[in-house]
C-alpha cells in the first residue's frame, strides 16, 4: 500500500521537474539567433530520423548500436508504461507483464553499457557518465520488481515496508537519473536534446538519404546580422540545441587528424566548450581528453561574452580553431549528426572578418586573392602558361561546349600542372568537345571561405558567375576536389547552379562509354588515398578505384579509406595557418599507406599531392589518377581499310 503510494509521487514529481527543466532549456537556447524551421514537420519526422537515419550511423558500430537498442528502446517502452501502470494505477496483468518485459530488456542493454564502462576506450568522457550504468539498472530493476505483484507473480504487498522503502529509493534514484536528468543536465540530457535536435537540424536536407555539406552564406548587406560568431548567443538556436544533444561518446575525437597530430583541438570538448559558453561557466567539469598541450580548468566564458580573447584566456584558445582541416571526419562519425565545421568556421569568420586575425600566411593569402585572383599572388596572366603548347580551346572563341573544364590554382603549381597536362591529354583522346575559362578564371574562393573571410569568397564567386554566365556549357569538370565542392554546392546560393564533376567522375564515364583506348597499368602495388571533398563532402567513393580497376589497378586499400579516410591535412586552409602539434598530419597518414606495402599512392586532388609528396623520402611515389590514366592510353587503332575492287583482267583472245 505504501509502494502505490509512494511510486506515483516520485513519478510526477519527476516528470514535473523535468517539464519545468525542459522549459528552462529551451529558453536557454533560444537565446541564439533566431533562424527558420519547420515546427511541426519537424516533430513529425523526429522518430523516422531518429529511427532511421541516425540508426544508420549508429549501426556502424555493432555492438553500440544493439546495446542502443535494447537500453533506450527499453527505457523508453519502460517509462511510458510505467507511467501507465504505477503513475495512473492501471493495474492490469496484461500491462503488468508488458512492463516486466521492457525492463529486461533495459536491464540487459544495461549490462552491455556497463561492460563498456569497467574499461573505457580514451575517447569516451568519464565522470558523471560513469554513473549512469548504475542509473539505468537501477530503473530497470527497481520497476521490475515493483511491478511483480501487478502481473500477479507476487502477492500485493509482498516485503512490507521495508521493501517499499528500498524500491522508493530505487525509484527516486532511477527517475531522478533518467527524468529529471535529462532536462536539468547530466549524462541523460542527450536524449532530450538529441530528439528535437533531429526535428529542427539545421540541415534537414541530411535526411531521408540526403548529403548537406555546403558551408551557409552569410548576408553581407544585412547590417544587423553578426559578421560570424563572437559569442555563444551569435549561434542560431537550433545550433545551440546540436551541441547540446552532444552524447560525449568521443567518435569524433577518435578521428580528427588535428587531435591525433597533438594540435590544440578537440572536437567534442569544442562542442562541449560552446555549451558551457552558453550556460555560464568553466570548463573545469568537463571528464574527457582535454585539447593537446593545454589544461582543463583553465578557460571559462558566458552567453555574451566573445568565445575568443586574443589577448588571454577565454573559453577557446584561436589556435583551436585554426587547427581543424575541414575534413568533416567528425560530422560524418557523430551519432548525433552535430555540425562541427559549420561552427568552427563560424567562429573564424569574426576573427577574420572582424579582426583581422587570421594567423600565420593567412592574412597574406587572403590579400593576394583580392589582389591577383590567386592565393599564390601569382601574375593572375600566367594562369595559362603551363599549357602553351597544347593549343587549349577558349570559351571566349567557342561560346558553347559540351564540357567546361575548371582548371583551377593548380595551374600556378609546377607539380600539379602535370595533372592538368594529363587530363587535358585524356580530354583530346576522348574527342571531348571541352574549353576553358584561361583569363576569365579566378580562385573559386574555397580558400577564402574556409579561412572565414566570406566578403572576398562572395566576390570571386559571383565574379566566376558572371563570366560562365556569358557561355553555354554542359557540365563543369575540374580535377579539383575543393573548386569542385564550391562550385557544385556553394555557388548556388549565389546564383550560379551548375552540373559539376570530378574529373574521377568524368574519366570513370568516358570509359564506360568505351570514348578512351586504354591500355594497363605495368607498375607495381597501388594504394587509393580518398580526398576529404570528395569523399566525405560529396560521397564519390567508388568513381576513382572503377577508373583504376579500368587501367588494370587492384587497389590495396588501407584500414582507413572510405568514408573512413584519414585527411592529408591540406584543407581548411590548414597548411596556411600552420599550427603546430607533435607530429605532422601527412606523416601520419603516408604511415596508412606504408602499412598497405604500396609502391604508388592514387590520388585526386592537388592538395593531397601537394602533402603527401611533402614527406620525406623514402616513400611511395604519388601520381593523380589522370596522370595514371593518361599514362596507359593507347592511340586509337586506324579503321581498317576496305580493299579497292580492281578491274578484271581481260582474257586474252587467240
Amino acid at each position: 500500500m505504501m509502494l502505490n503510494t509512494l511510486l506515483p509521487i516520485l513519478l510526477f514529481a519527476a516528470l514535473g521537474l523535468a517539464v519545468i527543466g525542459a522549459g528552462k532549456r529551451f529558453l536557454m537556447w533560444r537565446r541564439g539567433r533566431p533562424t527558420k524551421v519547420d515546427w511541426l514537420g519537424g516533430l513529425l519526422a523526429m522518430p523516422r530520423r531518429y529511427l532511421v537515419d541516425l540508426h544508420h550511423v549508429v549501426e556502424r558500430d555493432k555492438y553500440m548500436s544493439k546495446t542502443h537498442v535494447a537500453t533506450a528502446g527499453g527505457f523508453v517502452l519502460a517509462a511510458a508504461l510505467a507511467i501507465l501502470v504505477h503513475g495512473f494505477g492501471l493495474h492490469s496483468r496484461i500491462l503488468g507483464y508488458a512492463l516486466l518485459g521492457a525492463c529486461v530488456l533495459m536491464f540487459v542493454g544495461a549490462l552491455f553499457v556497463a561492460k563498456r564502462r569497467l574499461d573505457p576506450p580514451a575517447r569516451l568522457s568519464k565522470g558523471p557518465w560513469m554513473r549512469l550504468p548504475k542509473s539505468l539498472l537501477m530503473f530497470a530493476v527497481s520497476f521490475f520488481i515493483a511491478t511483480l505483484p501487478v502481473a500477479g507473480i507476487l502477492p500485493e504487498g509482498f516485503g512490507g515496508w521495508m521493501l517499499a522503502v528500498v524500491l522508493a529509493v530505487g525509484v527516486a534514484w532511477g527517475v531522478s537519473e533518467l527524468f529529471f536528468g535529462m532536462t536539468w543536465g547530466g549524462p541523460m540530457k542527450h536524449a532530450f536534446a538529441g530528439a528535437l535536435h533531429l526535428a529542427w537540424h539545421r540541415r534537414s536536407e541530411r535526411f531521408g538519404g540526403g548529403r548537406s555539406t555546403g558551408l551557409k552564406a552569410l548576408d553581407l548587406d544585412d547590417r544587423n546580422a553578426p559578421l560570424g560568431v563572437e559569442k555563444p548567443t551569435d549561434f542560431t538556436w537550433n545550433q545551440l540545441l546540436g551541441f547540446d544533444a552532444c552524447v560525449q561518446c568521443g567518435k569524433c575525437e577518435a578521428v580528427c587528424p588535428a587531435f591525433a597530430a597533438g594540435q590544440p583541438l578537440n572536437p567534442k570538448k569544442l562542442i562541449q566548450d560552446m555549451v558551457v559558453g552558453l550556460a555560464g561557466g568553466t570548463d573545469a567539469k568537463f571528464a574527457g581528453s582535454p585539447y593537446p598541450g593545454q589544461a582543463i580548468g583553465e578557460h571559462s566564458g558566458g552567453p555574451h561574452l566573445p568565445i575568443v580573447n586574443l589577448n588571454g584566456k577565454a573559453l577557446v584558445d584561436a589556435e583551436t580553431l585554426w587547427s581543424c582541416t575541414t575534413c568533416r571526419a567528425c560530422v560524418e562519425e557523430c551519432p548525433m549528426m552535430i555540425e562541427h565545421v559549420d561552427a568552427i568556421v563560424d567562429m573564424r569568420r569574426h576573427l577574420t572578418l572582424e579582426k583581422g586575425a587570421t594567423p600565420n600566411k593567412g592574412a597574406e593569402v587572403l590579400d593576394n586573392l583580392i589582389a591577383t585572383d590567386n592565393p599564390g599572388g601569382f601574375a593572375p596572366g600566367g594562369r595559362l602558361n603551363w599549357a602553351a603548347d597544347l593549343n587549349l580551346p577558349l570559351m571566349s572563341e567557342k561560346k558553347s561546349v559540351d564540357v567546361l573544364f575548371w582548371v583551377g590554382d593548380g595551374a600556378f603549381d609546377m607539380r600539379n600542372q602535370r595533372t592538368l597536362r594529363a587530363f587535358v591529354k585524356v580530354l583530346k583522346a576522348a574527342n571531348v568537345d571541352f574549353a576553358v575559362l584561361g583569363l576569365e578564371e579566378r580562385d573559386s574562393g574555397d580558400v577564402a571561405r574556409r579561412l572565414g573571410d566570406e566578403a572576398t569568397f562572395q566576390t570571386l564567386a559571383k565574379r566566376n558567375i558572371a563570366s560562365m554566365s556569358q557561355y553555354r556549357f554542359n557540365k563543369i569538370v575540374s580535377c579539383d576536389p575543393h573548386s569542385f565542392h564550391v562550385l557544385k554546392n556553394e555557388y548556388g546560393e549565389l546564383g550560379g547552379h551548375y552540373q559539376v564533376l570530378h574529373h574521377s567522375t568524368y574519366m570513370d564515364q568516358l570509359i564506360s562509354a568505351q570514348k578512351l583506348n586504354l591500355g594497363q597499368h605495368k607498375g607495381g602495388s597501388v594504394t587509393y588515398h580518398d580526398p576529404c571533398y570528395l569523399g566525405r563532402y560529396n560521397g564519390e567513393y567508388e568513381a576513382p578505384r572503377a577508373v583504376l580497376k579500368a587501367i588494370g589497378i587492384e587497389v590495396k586499400e588501407m584500414e582507413r579509406s572510405g568514408f573512413r579516410s584519414r585527411c592529408c591535412g591540406g584543407g581548411g586552409g590548414a597548411p596556411i595557418t600552420d599550427i603546430p602539434g607533435k607530429q605532422r598530419i601527412p606523416d601520419m597518414r603516408m604511415v596508412d599507406i606504408q602499412e598497405t606495402g604500396a609502391e604508388l599512392v592514387a590520388v585526386g586532388c592537388p592538395q593531397c599531392t601537394a602533402m603527401l609528396e611533402g614527406v620525406v623520402e623514402p616513400r611511395p611515389q604519388i601520381k593523380d589518377i589522370a596522370e595514371l590514366v593518361a599514362d596507359v592510353l593507347l592511340e586509337a587503332p586506324a579503321p581498317a581499310k576496305k580493299p579497292v575492287p580492281t578491274k578484271p583482267e581481260a582474257l586474252e583472245v587467240h
